[in-house]
């Protein structure tokens, strides 16, 4: 989680649009506490506040190109990186830093089209990338709205993008949800800049009439799981003891165990019954909820048979209505399903 704040057609300079575009900037600090940079020249300003999870050291963000040209600002991972920035490295491009979210950058700088771009792409991801030669800019929002992107008008026709809405709330006469698989391109011709990327097959109104395979089901599950399990940081999984927090769950712990100790381990569960798996191979798993809730119950039991190591948090029912204007804030709405 980052957050990002870009804004394009300021009518100051951005030099002088500095100090207000990071007090803006700052109400979403709590989305990157590791690091926070900007990038400010002649209408344009774009931040990031930046939580490190892949490249802890050298990730820091916005990215540039070679000769600063080309600015991008993203929130979010892309788990296929790896072989796209082989390809690119392939073509010549040379890469900076290890961040997974540089590729985009090198990808526009190649020649693709936002729709082409965004199509290759494997991940959750907000992100905005502003090419300084054409004084173009893209906007663009994961394939079902994963990370969240708002885009807003001032009253002067200034273009505001943000991952939160409190950093658009008093400067925009009108701001939205960016669309989940849209992107948003200055140099699209007529008012609507807008574009949808994403146009999955199963989508098609008509229903499919093969048999779904329970295999290919089950091989593309763990397959999702195990790409979100790229960091240089520690992770772990909230386990509620529910079908899909188990699922989830079963498939990270078992993939933990096998890329630290090897293939020959079967399950994490098993070797842990065995007294075979070293305790750093072990996932962390964590429940939230009431005291004595099914859910605590549930993940408990769950976490036995995994092997992971457990950790509950409990809170009383006043302490939900306490954190109930923080939680609020945060999620800017109040429906729980969110």
């Amino acid at each position: 989680m980052c957050g990002i704040l870009a804004v394009f057609g300021l009518k100051e300079d951005a030099e002088d649009f500095r100090p207000k575009g990071l007090q803006l900037a700052r109400r979403i600090r709590h989305r990157g506490p590791d690091w926070g940079a900007c990038y400010c020249h002649g209408d344009v300003f774009i931040a990031h506040e930046r939580l490190a999870i892949v490249d802890v050291e050298s990730g820091a963000q916005p990215l540039y190109n070679k000769d600063h040209t080309t600015v991008l600002a993203v929130n979010g991972e892309i788990y296929n990186h790896e072989p796209l920035r082989t390809d690119l490295s392939n073509h010549g491009f040379r890469f900076t830093s290890h961040s997974d979210c540089e590729v985009i950058l090198h990808m526009y700088d190649r020649g693709d089209q936002p729709g082409d771009l965004l199509n290759k792409l494997r991940g959750m991801f907000a992100f905005v990338i502003y090419d300084a030669k054409t004084e173009r800019y893209v906007a663009a929002r994961d394939h079902i709205g994963i990370i969240p992107l708002y885009v807003g008008w001032g009253p002067d026709g200034t273009v505001y993008f943000a991952s939160e809405m409190k950093a658009l709330s008093d400067q925009c006469t009108f701001f939205k949800q960016f669309p989940p698989g849209h992107y948003y391109d200055s140099a699209r011709q007529g008012s609507d800049k807008f574009s949808k990327w994403f146009n999955p097959t199963w989508a098609l109104p008509p229903t499919p009439s093969y048999k779904p395979s329970l295999v290919a089901l089950r091989r593309a599950l763990e397959s999702a799981v195990e790409s979100h399990m790229m960091a240089e940081v520690p992770y772990g999984v909230l386990l509620s003891g529910g079908l899909d927090s188990s699922l989830v769950a079963s498939i990270a712990a078992r993939y933990r165990a096998k890329m630290t100790v090897g293939e020959g381990v079967r399950s994490a569960s098993s070797a842990r019954r065995a007294g075979t798996l070293p305790p750093f191979a072990r996932l962390r798993s964590y429940c939230v909820g009431l005291a004595g809730s099914p859910d605590l119950k549930a993940a408990r039991e769950v976490a036995d048979f995994l092997g992971t190591f457990h950790r509950e948090f409990t809170f009383t029912l006043q302490d939900g209505i306490n954190a109930l204007e923080d939680v609020i804030h945060h999620l800017e709405t109040f429906d729980v399903t969110t």
